[in-house]
This record gives structure tokens, C-alpha cells and sequence, in this order.
């Protein structure tokens, strides 16, 4: 094992490195990187656990940053264990860059999350942690790991930290071990002057152990992870103490740490001396993009001795496997993301009924077949019918992860965290429910979820202002419109970055909960309060017709030459088809189209948009929400029924009448735009 002036020395490169990043890119956070560079050496060489050979090893230790401004003190740390170059370090925060300015996924480097918004990376980290719990209940204690997670003074003040704290208290995750840079500078201010909470005291009563001490102490640092690593029943908060901008210096080699100005810019534009912090830390700055011998003998040490424990662990994995084939076999097809078989043809599914509710049935199909699927709810599954799930199974608890359901409490921005955290541990389904409105919490995360290509499915009901009586505060009017944007975005991969699926009835949630399944990327599914009635079948059974929802639209209820195209997705369909009934006594011919997913429709071959939806036709459409949401389909906000104002309390049936949801507005709109 490296000596500790060994340790110390590769603790200044890493000052080094991430302050000559920042100065190179003429951008970038170097304060916290330098103040932070003692223990990320300290983990890296002697604690953290996975196979340099093989950065996907699914049983390996896991660590999550935060703070994501401080990506050069990752990048740097990383560079040591050989897995950036020199050159990659050059072009931080440069286009085209494996090194961007806050760090993005890229597990084949080590870079286990993306992280920018303070907050989300600890939370990302506590479902890592879970999923690994809900693995290891299954699969065995062979397999355990560690999440390590590295939080900052700003991410502690961020709320989601309330419900990291409380949560993983709650559960006992002692193979949570947390790290709290404490160095009382945020970006504009120090700490102090905005925070004076007792932190240690705040986590202790959550349930913690709390450790406490000097951030650039080796021997320290070392004591505290190696006590975090005993067993425990708790999660392990380790506060270390460190100094903004540790080894600046100005040009006559005067202290210039512990400055705020130092955490959002290059050293030379924050008043310290760029060139003489470097060789204060005994660097050259004329080539400072060097990695010190000392380091190179750490990180080989390191390298080697990894070696030599995977291959240990890998024996005890094969005499597992050797001894219990069949569960080997599920392990693998978790991993994989592989499904099993579901008969979507024999769920028996209720007609006429809340989406919620027919989701419900789904679901409760899910818990028996999909064994590696976790639901969760921000206390309302009785209301967002996710118990359809949680009746045939059991909610995780203090110790006992046997179960596949996660009472999350009202946390939704948290709970939608930690559903990241689980699909990027791998080997989970993450889905979690609550009602529409409050996607508004979650929003955030959907975008890191999208931006990461998550497998992660939200589940969202009372989804209008059919809420009734809840009234405004409850009734999502511009939520939909809000979330579909996630389908015009795309992702690094060049494709939509979210699908998005409003099921028009019971039949139809069952093609939208096969799609949500079945897709890699993140799903949100649309459902509703009340009942509605089914749609009418044109051929084939309703189920099979239903199943066309994998295109995005399809026709519902057809004529010969219709004069209008009536387009329409969820609760709204089945209204545009008493619409059409009536139209039909008229003489009027008229198609009816279904829209679940635009996204889905806009990646259909121009010849299926144009055979479902004609460029040339007539088309009238209808929305509970913001008529923009419907805007790109029709073509003219002029014919589209929607709302631009919040609605009321009241029976969903009296909203209806008042606002215009019925057969006969849709008879009437549509006879005023043909003129008749």
C-alpha cells in the first residue's frame, strides 16, 4: 500500500490537473475540486471496488457525485486510474469533448451519473443503493456492494436532501456512504452567511451514523471510510472539513484559499496566481497536464491489487453460479433487461373504466411476471391504483428488500431521483406513480432521466380537469402540453429523448403499458381519473386495434371520404365519437383518430401519417389541456377545443357540461367548420 506523503503527492496532482482544466477552458468550477482532491485519492486507492479491466462489472462499487461542477476533480481522478488521457483533460468543456463541463454518464470511464442540478446525484446514489438491497435479497450477499456518494454544501441545503436523508435512514442502507465536502463557500456567498444548521445533528436524527473530520487529513479520511465499511445498520455521513481552493496561492506565494471567488472561475480570474499555485503544488507550469510518478506508482499499486480481489470474487461468483443455476439464469436475463413472456391477449380487462384503474390490472399482471420490477409511490398508491402492483407483493422495509414495492411518502422530486438511481444501478425496472399535476416536482429529474436514456416509467393519473371537486390546485390543464415537449427533444442518440402515451380506454392501457415495458427510454403514462367508455372496434377485436398504439395514432371509428379528420388522445376520444355519432345522422362522414404518443406517430413512415392523418384533410381536435397540445396535428389553434385557463371545483361531470366536453360541442364546432 502507497505511504501517505505518496498519497499526498498524487492529491496535488489532482489539484493540479482539474486547476489547469478550468484555466484551459477559460471556464469551470476549480475551488471545490482542489478542496476536494484528499479523499476522492484516498477512495480511489484504497477503498473503492470494481474491475479496471471491465468498468461494466454489474457487482461493483458505485460513486456518485453530486456536485457536478466539480467534474475536473472526477475527470482528474480518473485520468490517475488511467481512464482519461492528458489529452482528453485539454479539451474539457470543449464541443465534441469526452470531458464535458458537468459530468455525463459513461460507465466505460467510471463516470456513474450525470450531475449538474445540485441534489439530484445523492438521490440518484440512494437508489443505487436500493437496487442493489433488492438484488442482494434475491440473489445473495456474494454480490454486495457499496455506493459511495460525494455531496457538497450546496446539494445539502437543495430540499431533495430532506428526502434522501429521511429515506435512507428509514431504511437501515448501510451500504450508503456519504461524503460532505464542507467548506462553507457556494457560488456566491459563504455558507454561513445563508445557513447555520447543525447538519451532523440533522443526519444523526434521520438515523445516521455521522463521522466527523479534517477533509485533508489522510489518515483521517481513511479511519472514517474504513469505519463506514464496518457493519452497520445505518447509512454513514462522513463531514469533512476542507478549504475552498486547497494550495492556491498569489504571485508572491501569499494564501489565497477559502475565497468564494474561487469557486466558479479560473484561478487567474478569481485573484490567485495561476502559475504559481502550480508549482506551489509542485507542478510545472509550463506543462502541467503531467501525471507525477507517485501517482502512476498509487494507481498501478491500486490497479494490481483490484486484479487480484476480482479475481477472488469472480471464483466465489462461479461457485455460485456453479450451485445454483437457475437463479444464474435470472440474474443474467436482469442484467440483460431481458423480458419474460406476457400473454397481453388473456388479461382480463374490465370495460369502460379509469385507465388508472385499468392500469391497475396491468400492473398487478407485472408483479407476478416481471420479477425484477420495482413500483414506487409518493404516497397515493390507493389513488394512483400503483397497490394493483403492490397487493401481489410487499413494501421494502428496514432490512427485508424481498419485497418490489417502495413507499417513497410525499416526495415526488426525491422519489423520481431515486428511480434514476435504480435504472442506472441496472438490473431493475424502475416505475413509480403519482397524479398528473404534480409532474410539475418531477420535471427536473424527467429531463435527467431523458438526457441519460433511462429506462424509467412514470406513472401519472388524474390526468384533467375531470379531478372535479380537488379543483384547480389538483387539475393539470398545462401539464400535458409541458411533458410532450420531451418527445420534440431529442437525445445524444438522435432519437425523441422521452414516449409519452395518454391511453383512450382500458384496451388501450394495455398497449401503452406493453410499449412502456418494452422501450429503453423514459416512458410517462397519461391516466385518468374517471371511467371511459371504450372505443368502438373497426375489424379486429378492441385489443388487437388497441395494440396499433405502438405507431402513435391510429383510426378509431372511420367513413367512406370523411370530410373531417377529428384527432384526439385519452378521455377526449370517446368523446369525439359521440361527436361522430351524431355527425353520422347528418350525413356527415368523419374519421376519428386516436393519438396516444405524437412522438411515436411523428417516427412512422410519412406514408402511415399521411393514410391516418391526410395533409390535405379538414381536421378538428380536442383537448383537456392547452389547445398547443394539439397544435402540431391539426395544424390551426382555431380547430382545436381546449382550455386556457385553470378549471374549478366541481363534479367532473358539471365540468363537461360547463367547459364543453361533449358530443354535442364537437357536433356543433365541427358543423361550424364545415360551414353547414
Amino acid at each position: 500500500m502507497a505511504n501517505d506523503m505518496q498519497l499526498a503527492k498524487a492529491a496535488d496532482n489532482i489539484r493540479i490537473l482539474a486547476a489547469s482544466m478550468v484555466e484551459k477552458a477559460k471556464s469551470g468550477h476549480p475551488g471545490g475540486a482542489m478542496g476536494g482532491a484528499d479523499f476522492v485519492n484516498v477512495l480511489f486507492t484504497e477503498f473503492l471496488r470494481y474491475d479496471p479491466d471491465n468498468m461494466l462489472y454489474p457487482h461493483r462499487d458505485r460513486f456518485f457525485l453530486d456536485p457536478g461542477h466539480m467534474s475536473p476533480m472526477l475527470y482528474s481522478v480518473l485520468a490517475l486510474a488511467g481512464h482519461y488521457t492528458m489529452e482528453d483533460l485539454k479539451q474539457f468543456r470543449q464541443w465534441g469533448s469526452i470531458t464535458p463541463g458537468h459530468p455525463e454518464v459513461d460507465f466505460l470511464r467510471g463516470v456513474e451519473n450525470t450531475s449538474g442540478p445540485l441534489g439530484q446525484g445523492h438521490a440518484m446514489g440512494l437508489g443505487a443503493a436500493i437496487a442493489e438491497r433488492f438484488l442482494v435479497a434475491r440473489f445473495g450477499e456474494w454480490m454486495a456492494h457499496k455506493t459511495y456518494i460525494y455531496i457538497s454544501d450546496g446539494a445539502v441545503q437543495e430540499e431533495v436532501s430532506q428526502g434522501v436523508g429521511r429515506i435512507a435512514g428509514n431504511l437501515g442502507l448501510s451500504n450508503i456512504i456519504m461524503y460532505y465536502d464542507s467548506n462553507n463557500v457556494q457560488l456566491s456567498t459563504k455558507v454561513n452567511e445563508v445557513d447555520t444548521e447543525d447538519v451532523e445533528m440533522k443526519y444523526r436524527a434521520w438515523g445516521w451514523n455521522v463521522i466527523k473530520i479534517d477533509g485533508h487529513s489522510i489518515p483521517q479520511i481513511r479511519e472514517a471510510l474504513t469505519k463506514a465499511n464496518e457493519p452497520s445498520d445505518k447509512p454513514t455521513l462522513i463531514i469533512g472539513v476542507t478549504v475552498m481552493g486547497k494550495g492556491a496561492v498569489t504571485a508572491e506565494g501569499g494564501s489565497f484559499e477559502d475565497k468564494v471567488s474561487t469557486h466558479g472561475q479560473p484561478l487567474s480570474a478569481a485573484g490567485a496566481d495561476y502559475a504559481a499555485t502550480v508549482a506551489n503544488l509542485g507542478g510545472n507550469p509550463e506543462d502541467p497536464f503531467q501525471i507525477f510518478e507517485e501517482s502512476k506508482e498509487v494507481y498501478e499499486q491500486r490497479a494490481a491489487a483490484l486484479r487480484a480481489e476480482m479475481v477472488e470474487r469472480k471464483a466465489v461468483e462461479a461457485e455460485w453460479r456453479s450451485a445454483n443455476p437457475a437463479l444464474a439464469h435470472k440474474l443474467d436475463m436482469f442484467l440483460a433487461g431481458k423480458l419474460p413472456q406476457i400473454d397481453y391477449r388473456s388479461i382480463e380487462m374490465k370495460p369502460n373504466t379509469a385507465t388508472r384503474a385499468a392500469s391497475a390490472t396491468v400492473l398487478g399482471v407485472y408483479a407476478e411476471k416481471v420479477e425484477n420490477m420495482i413500483v414506487a409511490s409518493a404516497d397515493l398508491s390507493n389513488s394512483d391504483k400503483t397497490d394493483g402492483f403492490l397487493k401481489k407483493t410487499t413494501a421494502f422495509k428496514r432490512g427485508d428488500f424481498t419485497g418490489k414495492f417502495f413507499q417513497a411518502g410525499v416526495s415526488e422530486f426525491t422519489m423520481a431521483c431515486i428511480m434514476n438511481g435504480m435504472a442506472l444501478h441496472g438490473g431493475v425496472i424502475p416505475a413509480c406513480g403519482t397524479f398528473f399535476v404534480f409532474s410539475d416536482y418531477m420535471k427536473p429529474v424527467v429531463r435527467l432521466s431523458a438526457l441519460m436514456r433511462l429506462h424509467v416509467i412514470y406513472i401519472w393519473t388524474h390526468d384533467s380537469f375531470r379531478v372535479g371537486e380537488d379543483g384547480p390546485t389538483h387539475q393539470p390543464i398545462e401539464q400535458e402540453a409541458q411533458i410532450r415537449l420531451m418527445e420534440h427533444l431529442h437525445n445524444h442518440n438522435g432519437e425523441r429523448s422521452m414516449v409519452v402515451l395518454r391511453p383512450a380506454d382500458s384496451e388501450d392501457t394495455v398497449a401503452a403499458w406493453k410499449i412502456a415495458l418494452e422501450e429503453q427510454r423514459p416512458v410517462a403514462l397519461i391516466l385518468s381519473r374517471q371511467d371511459i367508455k371504450n372505443l368502438p372496434t373497426l375489424n379486429a377485436s378492441r385489443r388487437e386495434e388497441a395494440m396499433q398504439a405502438a405507431k402513435g395514432a391510429y383510426i378509431v371509428m372511420d367513413s367512406a371520404k370523411p370530410k373531417v379528420v377529428m384527432i384526439a388522445s385519452g378521455s377526449e376520444v370517446s368523446t369525439l365519437v359521440e361527436g361522430a355519432e351524431l355527425l353520422k345522422k347528418e350525413g356527415i362522414n368523419v374519421r376519428v383518430v386516436n393519438v396516444p404518443s405524437e412522438g411515436l406517430f411523428r417516427d412512422q413512415p410519412k406514408s402511415y401519417q399521411e393514410a391516418v392523418i391526410p395533409s390535405d384533410s379538414l381536421r378538428y381536435g380536442m383537448t383537456s389541456g392547452l389547445p398547443v397540445t394539439l397544435l402540431g396535428l391539426v395544424g390551426s389553434m382555431e380547430n382545436i377545443h381546449g382550455l386556457n385557463h385553470f378549471g374549478h371545483s366541481a363534479p367532473y361531470k358539471v365540468l363537461d357540461k360547463e367547459f364543453g366536453y361533449n358530443g354535442e360541442t364537437v357536433y356543433n364546432e365541427v358543423m361550424k367548420l364545415l360551414d353547414k
